[in-house]
């Protein structure tokens, strides 16, 4: 049997910490950023956690 290939995509958005849970990036950060509050702005330049629920699934891509 083959070994299964790891999902590249998923490779390159997430990354799982020492703790286990995984590591996104936010979404809207690429241009036009005249139109968003700097609150919001400054809210994007930190990584998020992904929920619990989809914890399994990305690992699984990441392998």
């Amino acid at each position: 049997m083959p070994k299964m290939k790891s999902v590249k995509g998923a490779v390159k958005r997430f990354k799982v910490k020492k703790n286990g849970s995984v590591k996104r990036g936010t979404a809207f950060r690429s241009h036009i950023l005249t139109k968003q509050d700097a609150g919001t702005r400054r809210d994007q330049n930190t990584s998020k956690v992904i929920a619990k629920s989809d914890e399994k699934n990305i690992k699984g891509m990441i392998n």
